[in-house]
């Protein structure tokens, strides 16, 4: 029984709040905090009478540790779980460390501003530490791990789906199917179709950041990177069908290949249409996917943060979505001495999580998640201290779980490959 702060009200947020409020058996409490305190108000309306769990709202300025920390010990929550920005991260733990309490989020840290001097400095640095220049990683997080080990708490970075449930996936490979894993592709598509000409399935601004920046895998014990979108590769899809896809650095790579012992080499693919791809080259063209501050009209204004004002906002596609997502992982490896290939998927409807709770499966797969890594952390079944990912974890109650709340898996054998 457990009471817990949500720190975020977007499109995630939404689900993984209904989500808890489903879990009665484990959530009695949850308060919703954001800067935007008239949606937390609107979400609390909209399931009072529908659950057990007592619902509590509060703002708060998730880009101040004060504030974070005085929420924090006024509400006294055994789990923050953070489903703000990803520039808020740090921030979050810094407070949940000095209140004593377990942290979870779903995405790592990112900066907001890639020209502040100061994380410009240390960037850099950190680029040729690791040998790729993605500006998003798990670096600035994990160096709070013993920082968190000596409080006795645990923080669970990345509990979405990728990252989140693909770690999951490839900690119950290797419990249940391999001796070795050798490698591993992690494929996202979005087979869904929101008749807008161009609109992004999540924030708008971490969308672009990622898709637009140089490409990245692992392979033989270092980093091999590329240029953006310069990787194609074609798939045939369960339930979906044959999509184009493109390799992309995404975040997991980094915590896999540092977590499984002897993978040779780990890839992330992600789905995009010609017409995505077209609108996102024009606006990196002209300018419209910086992040560095500007002056307009007297005013300083950030271009892709203007860009986002103006793009649908993503928890407004879930009426309009219709169409499946599939993202998963195929494995290759050894076992009792043979090769053996797996892949390990889930597949969502857009419709029936817009029917459940009023979202499309790009929110829906990630809130999911959130919320049954909150649950483990909260009941006490992941109990890790420091920080960590999900592949360090027992995957079996999450794999569980994953079924009993609406993202059901499958595992196949001997899968068509990515070449």
């Amino acid at each position: 029984m457990s009471r817990v702060l949500v720190i975020g009200c977007g499109g995630v947020a939404s689900v993984a709040i209904q989500k808890c409020c489903q879990n009665e058996s484990v959530f009695t409490e949850l308060c919703i905090a954001s800067r935007t305190k008239e949606k937390c108000d609107a979400l609390k309306e909209k399931l009072e009478g529908k659950t057990s769990v007592k619902l509590t709202t509060a703002y708060v300025d998730a880009d101040c540790v004060g504030e974070v920390v005085s929420l924090i010990k006024e509400y006294k929550p055994e789990v923050v779980l953070n489903l703000a920005l990803p520039y808020q991260d740090l921030t979050i733990m810094e407070a949940c460390l000095e209140c004593g309490v377990n942290y979870i989020d779903t995405a790592n840290y990112e900066p907001e501003n890639t020209d502040d001097p100061k994380w410009r400095e240390v960037y850099e640095k950190r680029c040729r530490e690791k040998g790729f220049t993605a500006y998003f990683d798990y670096s600035w997080q994990w160096d709070y791990a013993e920082k968190f080990r000596e409080k006795n708490l645990t923080a669970v970075l990345g509990s979405g789906f990728d990252p989140g449930v693909t770690s999951v996936f490839t900690a119950y490979a290797q419990k249940h199917y391999f001796d070795e894993i050798h490698t591993i592709d992690i494929l996202d598509c979005n087979g869904g179709d929101h008749g807008y000409p161009f609109a992004t399935n999540f924030n708008p601004e971490i969308n672009l950041r990622e898709v637009s920046a140089n490409g990245s895998y692992w392979e033989n014990g270092h980093w091999v990177e590329t240029e953006p979108m310069e990787i194609k590769r074609t798939y045939e899809f369960p339930q979906v069908g044959e999509k184009d896809m493109y390799l992309l650095h995404h975040e997991e790579i980094e915590s896999l290949a540092k977590n499984i012992p002897g993978v040779k080499r780990i890839r992330f693919f992600m789905t995009f249409g010609e017409s995505y791809l077209t609108h996102m080259k024009c606006l990196e063209n002209v300018g419209m996917l910086s992040t560095s501050p500007i002056e307009f009209d007297g005013k300083e204004i950030v271009p892709i943060q203007f860009l986002k004002a103006l793009l649908p906002d993503p928890a407004t596609l879930g009426p309009r979505t219709k169409g499946k997502t599939n993202i998963g992982c195929i494995y290759t490896g050894i076992k009792d001495g043979k090769e053996r290939t797996i892949y390990i998927y889930n597949v969502c409807d857009h419709q029936e999580c817009y029917k459940e709770v009023g979202s499309q499966a790009i929110s829906y797969t990630t809130g999911v998640p959130a919320m049954i890594g909150t649950a483990l952390v909260a009941e006490g079944i992941w109990d890790k201290k420091g920080a960590v990912n999900l592949e360090e974890l027992d995957p079996d109650p999450f794999m569980d779980m994953l079924n009993q709340y609406g993202l059901p898996w499958v595992v196949e054998e001997h899968p068509m490959t990515v070449e």
